[in-house]
């Protein structure tokens, strides 16, 4: 997003953020400003499973945005273990 729209778009999202943490399955959602690149914003799920993702995803209304994306990247990560990141 262009860096002046940054935070507007990024309070737009907080009541939907909020809610979805509610969700069954949802662990984690954030949808924040990134620290050091001024136009860009982060956006972060983790679901127990893809079904209860693809639910959510079924009857999610996320808020109505004007802020055009200028340029985005989403990928989806499939995680097979986790645990403690320091021996």
């Amino acid at each position: 997003v262009k860096p002046e729209e940054r935070v507007e778009y990024v309070t737009a999202f907080t009541d939907f953020v909020r809610a979805t943490r509610q969700e069954a399955g949802c662990l984690d959602v954030i949808i924040a400003a990134d620290p050091i690149e001024a136009g860009r914003i982060n956006i972060f799920e983790l679901w127990e499973s893809k079904e209860q993702m693809d639910a959510f995803r079924a009857k999610a209304e996320p808020p109505e945005v004007s802020i055009e994306i200028e340029t985005d990247e989403v990928k989806k990560y499939e995680i097979s273990a986790v645990g403690p990141p320091f021996p």
